[in-house]
């Protein structure tokens, strides 16, 4: 009977580490998109042309943020912009690296650029979730006024955020949004 009842603890941890370890994947392959304020901001991953012009098409989006770093400009860059061009969406980039901690100034450019574009502004970088995750989180305080907990939901497991300090180069970002705190005062 014990040995009929760890097996069934076993086989439960093991899917529920399995469903956890697999979940970031499905974001991926899904797009990762997601509404942050509806009409206003949207945040995904790297997205093709086709899901591009899908945003657009079904959310209005009128900017786009791209978050990833100027070096990596591949086929997937040129691409981009020409669909931006063709549908008549301001295309601007902001490199950051997710690794790395953004200064607070950087933030307050970020938050000026965001406050600045024509509305709706859909934000992405590669995954969709570390760089874009902050950017929501910023956008989420300083410009609608949410509180910094529901602005900070942003940088979570939910929209495949690994965040472990000393493991997780992306809590470079987690550490961008605490010093961000600091440095403004609460929007909300």
């Amino acid at each position: 009977m014990v040995s009929r009842r760890f097996s069934m603890i076993t086989a439960c941890l093991a899917f529920a580490g399995i469903a956890t370890a697999l979940y970031p994947a499905y974001l991926q392959l899904a797009g990762n998109f997601h509404t942050v304020i509806k009409g206003e901001l949207y945040r995904s991953a790297q997205p093709s042309p086709r899901l591009l012009e899908t945003y657009v098409r079904e959310n209005g989006i009128k900017s786009i943020i791209n978050l990833r770093a100027s070096g990596d400009k591949g086929t997937w860059y040129s691409a981009e912009v020409a669909t931006s061009q063709q549908l008549g969406v301001t295309h601007v980039d902001f490199p950051m690296s997710a690794s790395k901690v953004m200064s607070s100034e950087r933030a307050d450019e970020l938050v000026k650029l965001m406050a600045s574009l024509p509305k709706p502004i859909l934000i992405h970088c590669q995954a969709g979730a570390d760089r874009s995750g902050l950017a929501a989180a910023l956008y989420s305080n300083r410009i609608a006024g949410r509180d910094e907990e529901t602005s900070e939901g942003q940088l979570s497991f939910y929209f495949g955020h690994v965040s472990i300090p000393g493991l997780s180069a992306a809590y470079a970002m987690d550490e961008s949004w605490e010093n961000f705190e600091q440095h403004s005062p609460t929007a909300g």
